[in-house]
C-alpha cells in the first residue's frame, strides 16, 4: 500500500482525523487518541505503527519486517519497516483492528462530537 492509500483508508473510518506531528509523521486519530502513524520519511526504520492486541502483537513480532514500534512497543504497538511488509488486505485489517481497539477506549460522546474551542 502507498501512503495515499493508507491515508484514504484511515480517513474512511468513522470520526477519524489526521494531523502531521513530530516532523514528518502523519498521525491518524479517533478523538484525541492515535490509532495509526505513517512516517513520511522513507529512510525511517519504522514506516507505519499501529496498536494490536497482545496476541496479535506476539504473532506479528515473529514476522520479517515488523518490530515493536519505538517508544510504544511495550503497549503492543507494532511497527512495519516497509509499507509492503504485509499484503494490502491484511494491512487494512490491521488498521481497522487498531482503530477498533483505540475507539473502544474513548467515550461515544467524544467519538462523535466535534472538538470544542476553549474560551
Amino acid at each position: 500500500m502507498h501512503v495515499e492509500s493508507i491515508r484514504r483508508y484511515c480517513l474512511s473510518l468513522p470520526g477519524a482525523k489526521e494531523k502531521l506531528q513530530w516532523g514528518e509523521t502523519l498521525c491518524f486519530k479517533i478523538g484525541e487518541k492515535l490509532f495509526a502513524t505513517v512516517d513520511l520519511d522513507v529512510s525511517s526504520k519504522v514506516r507505519l505503527a499501529l496498536k494490536c492486541t497482545p496476541e496479535e502483537f506476539a504473532e506479528l513480532m515473529e514476522r520479517d519486517g515488523i518490530r515493536p514500534a519505538p517508544y510504544v512497543g511495550r503497549y503492543h504497538w507494532a511497527g512495519l519497516e516497509r509499507l509492503d511488509s504485509v499484503e494490502d488486505e491484511e494491512l487494512e485489517e490491521l488498521i481497522r483492528a487498531s482503530y477498533d481497539i483505540v475507539s473502544a477506549k474513548i467515550s461515544r460522546k467524544l467519538r462523535k462530537a466535534p472538538k470544542r474551542k476553549k474560551r
